[in-house]
């Protein structure tokens, strides 16, 4: 650094003579960095590259210094001239000045000790090389390999931030993408639901045949809730008998049942058995139009006669008030249209969703949950692999293998959460929605919650002061991730974290 002060210095001496010198100089400076940096071969090199340029600069310097003295006189005579017609760089030229006279002062030794410089600086270099390896407590093959493992990590950082960018545009135009689809199958859909409940009203012609329902002792009653396997409830209601029972099968053939013997007037066991039986008889029947009409309506065809009685069942079987047959007539909309905007097999769609559910049928008679049961039948009447892996896919018990298995997930979804779709109870209702403002309020920063959207989005507000932009995001995602192991909702919960900042100052 010495050198480069005194040629910079002396920069109105000979443009050759500071080319020369300010090489040397640069060339030292690489060498010293050159020694900090690379490894042993690089500085074996580096050093040879020095002593040559500094042999160079030294035979340079001896020619220039001859012409020094001459150069020097002419330098203060331009000085002179300049300093008489520059005012405003007076105090430039005078620190200038003074830094000659100290490097004037110092040129001679410096000639002189031009050797001992370039033995020194290869002793520094030599310090330098050990004193980096002892600091870094690497050998140079090891600061080569953890060059090349930090160059590595750089790289793949790099990767990743391109990689993430990639993923979020992919993910926001599949977003745009999904959202059309989805829209455009639910408005096509536009399917009404139906809501069950557990009982049944029958409208009685007069409170005197309450008495003959009854019968002796209450032998008609018991006659009629044997053979049906519901429960008969005579209160105090004028002209009406209350069915109960969680069986909507069962409490339909009842219903049917008792008003042809309120029609017929004969309402006596013997009788009563032979309504019931006919009309089970009869319901067997309208289960199978039921089935037929679902497979026309969405046009599958080569369904096992069976299965078709199955599916037929299901419009008498609901789930959270929704009837189940409607539902999957629904899904399998759904499904189908998605799976054809997709250019996916519309046919497997439609067919998983339809059937989705059909384990539902028979629950209640059979051991398993309904997915199981519903996998075994679809296999047992002949269905493909392919559509009893899209219907066993939908409550994510199975991870799905085809876009088919995930549109079945979808629609089901997308089913069972629109608004209406299902009872739920005003008591379990208010319960879950003050269980998920309990969970948001539960994580330390939050002021406030609010569960909006009849429970499918709940927005927190944060104290900024200790909730700051990136712990916002993560305190939406844990928030999330807490909803889902503590609550069971149908759809999805939007989880708002909104972090406000504001500034208030007083103009007077």
């Amino acid at each position: 650094m010495a050198l480069a002060l005194i040629f910079g210095g002396l920069w109105w001496l000979s443009r050759e003579r500071r080319r020369m010198v300010s090489e040397a100089e640069r060339d030292a400076a690489r060498l010293r960095e050159d020694s900090e940096r690379q490894a042993e071969a690089k500085v074996r090199e580096a050093e040879l590259a020095a002593k040559e340029k500094l042999l160079q600069a030294r035979t340079e310097f001896e020619k220039a210094s001859r012409k020094r003295r001459e150069e020097l006189e002419a330098v203060e005579r331009r000085l002179a001239q300049k300093e008489d017609g520059l005012d405003k760089r007076g105090e430039q030229v005078s620190r200038r000045e003074q830094e000659l006279s100290t490097q004037e002062r110092s040129l001679a030794g410096r000639e002189k000790g031009i050797v001992e410089q370039e033995q020194q600086l290869q002793r520094l270099v030599a310090e330098e090389r050990a004193r980096v390896e002892q600091i870094a407590g690497l050998t140079a093959q090891q600061a080569k390999e953890e060059l090349v493992r930090l160059m590595e990590g750089d790289a793949r950082i790099e990767a990743a931030h391109l990689v993430k960018r990639l993923e979020d545009e992919a993910r926001e135009q599949a977003a745009r993408h999904a959202q059309r689809i989805i829209g455009m199958a639910i408005q096509r859909a536009s399917s009404d639901y139906v809501s069950e409940a557990t009982v049944s009203v029958v409208v009685l012609p007069n409170d005197e045949m309450k008495g003959r329902i009854i019968g002796r002792e209450g032998r008609n009653i018991r006659t009629l809730e044997m053979a049906t396997g519901v429960d008969l409830i005579v209160d105090d209601t004028p002209e009406a008998v209350i069915l109960s029972g969680f069986d909507p099968f069962r409490r339909e053939i009842a219903r049917v049942s008792l008003e042809r013997l309120i029609q017929d007037g004969r309402i006596h066991p013997a009788r009563i058995e032979e309504i019931v039986e006919k009309v089970k008889q009869e319901f067997d029947d309208r289960v199978r139009q039921e089935g037929e009409a679902a497979l026309l309506e969405l046009n599958i065809g080569g369904v096992h006669p069976d299965l078709v009685r199955l599916l037929g069942r299901l419009r008498y079987r609901s789930s959270y008030g929704q009837n189940v047959l409607h539902h999957s007539k629904e899904v399998a909309f759904l499904a189908g249209t998605m799976a054809a905007e997709l250019k996916a097999n519309v046919h497997v769609a439609r067919r998983a969703g339809l059937f989705h559910d059909v384990g539902k049928a028979v629950d209640r008679e059979m051991e398993g949950t309904h997915l199981e049961i519903g996998i075994d039948l679809l296999r047992k009447y002949g269905e493909t692999e392919e559509v009893v892996h899209a219907m066993a896919c939908h409550h994510g018990d199975y991870d799905p293998e085809t876009v088919e298995a995930v549109l079945v997930t979808a629609a089901d979804a997308l089913s069972a959460a629109r608004p209406g779709a299902r009872r739920e109870i005003l008591e379990t209702y208010v319960k879950r929605l003050e269980k998920l403002e309990e969970i948001a309020s539960g994580f330390k920063g939050v002021q406030k919650t609010f569960a909006i959207q009849a429970g499918r989005e709940v927005r927190i507000i944060v104290d900024s002061g200790k909730i700051g932009d990136e712990q916002a995001i993560w305190l939406s995602k844990d928030i999330a991730r807490k909803i889902e192991s503590e609550l069971t909702y149908p759809g999805q919960i939007k989880v708002t974290v909104i972090r406000e900042t504001r500034s208030i100052e007083f103009a007077r």
